[in-house]
């Protein structure tokens, strides 16, 4: 299980990225701004063994919270919620060996 309080925290986010990962699946967090004002946390989930820059887009999926305690907390019962409904595919990416 992901369990993020005491590590990271919205104000580590605020200040910057934070990833991790967690049984094969990768995961980031970042504050974003939209155009008209107000920012949200923008949370992506994707697999093994590459960074985000280098994953193709494809295998990301991502999810937007508000920029609150609850939006954290929010995001990361979604990172365990997505582990386990997507279990075999982290634990597929999680063996794979790089080439």
């Amino acid at each position: 299980m992901i369990d993020l309080h005491g590590q990271a925290g919205l104000p580590y986010v605020n200040r910057g990225v934070y990833t991790g990962s967690y049984r094969g699946m990768r995961y980031r967090m970042c504050k974003k701004e939209r155009e008209e004002g107000g920012k949200y946390l923008e949370t992506v989930i994707y697999p093994e063994p590459f960074c985000f820059e280098v994953t193709a887009e494809e295998e990301k999926e991502f999810r937007e919270f508000p920029f609150t305690e609850e939006g954290f907390d929010a995001a990361v019962e979604w990172l365990n919620q997505a582990y386990e409904e997507q279990k075999e595919r982290w634990e597929a990416a999680g063996k794979e060996k790089w080439v």
